[in-house]
């Protein structure tokens, strides 16, 4: 395996989709990311169309049958990205393993250079808008 560099991306004040939609063309281009501060990341929309009755949104299915629904910050940034990858391919699943996602800045990474998004920036909503770590807590996250 090859020594690559990482590049760690901070998710503060940045759109979920957009984050996820750029980070998943670099992880196909066989890029290492590591995303920190992924509760700061933040989705468009009004409170009340964002976030979805707690019962309603995470029993779907039934327990055993999905869609699952994740209950903490990194796992929802996570799946997003997931998203935006072709996973039932070879490739796909490659680049997913080559994404992890923090919450806050693990003792690790403190100090390292982060990088960030400008096209995934908050500025370009003219709308309201809700953190990751809001819908978290909503739906049962005790962080």
């Amino acid at each position: 395996m090859s020594t690559q560099v990482t590049t760690i991306i901070d998710a503060e004040g940045l759109i979920l989709g957009r984050m996820a939609s750029l980070v998943a063309k670099r992880l196909l281009n066989g890029e290492r990311i590591e995303i920190v501060n992924a509760e700061n990341a933040v989705v468009s929309g009004k409170r009340k169309m964002v976030i979805k009755e707690r019962k309603e949104f995470l029993e779907v299915g039934g327990p055993t049958k999905g869609p699952f629904h994740y209950r903490r910050p990194n796992a929802i940034v996570r799946r997003t990205v997931r998203g935006m990858l072709p996973r039932r391919k070879m490739r796909g699943r490659e680049a997913f393993g080559r994404l992890k996602v923090h919450i806050g800045v693990p003792r690790e990474l403190h100090g390292a250079e982060t990088e960030t998004l400008p096209q995934a920036t908050v500025e370009r909503l003219k709308e309201r808008y809700i953190t990751v770590g809001e819908i978290a807590k909503n739906i049962g996250w005790k962080g």
